[in-house]
């Protein structure tokens, strides 16, 4: 049984394929973009030279998602993004990329967590499988993004308290990312 708490090692050949190291068996961008989504981590390094090419790979694989039509990034943030390679705002971009995933990831718990609590729907048949089929619908949209394990939320004694425990939460995030905003447009100009 492999251990899902390691990286998946993919080596690639110098025909460019990629060896999965666990299975013994060549994959697919897809396959990868697959483990991704799954939840697993993986490393893909150069057999020969031993390089570390993981960053381009996962590059590669957005690429044909965005190719495909499948846009998640829209064009003026890819615009901005090149602009960043070439700017002092390149040092912060990765942290506020970072930062803002993490906002996202944590409000999409939330929305999951308030789902059930604040729902008079919760009671309903069937109300069970469509927030499984919501959760596996932001599982896919993060790739698996930490915080989205899909286990089941807690319901809050106090619905109530937790809404407005939300939206303090919100208000703290928007000032965040708006002091964020306010460092790279400073960076910039």
């Amino acid at each position: 049984m492999a251990d899902t708490n390691k990286p998946l090692l993919i080596k690639r050949y110098a025909s460019r394929r990629l060896y999965n190291t666990e299975t013994s068996d060549y994959v697919t961008l897809e396959d990868i973009a697959g483990f991704i989504r799954d939840g697993r981590e993986v490393q893909i390094v150069d057999l020969k030279s031993g390089d570390d090419l993981t960053r381009q790979y996962l590059l590669q694989i957005v690429a044909e998602h965005e190719s495909r039509g499948e846009s998640v990034l829209p064009i003026n943030v890819l615009t901005d993004l090149v602009r960043s390679y070439s700017s002092q705002a390149q040092s912060v971009v990765p942290e506020f990329l970072a930062m803002s995933f993490e906002m996202l990831q944590d409000g999409q718990s939330r929305v999951m967590e308030n789902l059930g609590a604040m729902n008079p729907m919760a009671s309903m048949p069937g109300f069970e499988a469509m927030k499984a089929q919501q959760k596996a619908f932001l599982k896919a949209m993060t790739g698996g993004w930490a915080g989205q394990d899909g286990d089941e939320a807690e319901t809050p004694a106090e619905p109530k308290a937790k809404a407005e425990e939300t939206e303090g939460d919100l208000d703290d995030i928007k000032k965040q990312l708006a002091d964020l905003q306010s460092k790279l447009s400073k960076l910039g100009g």
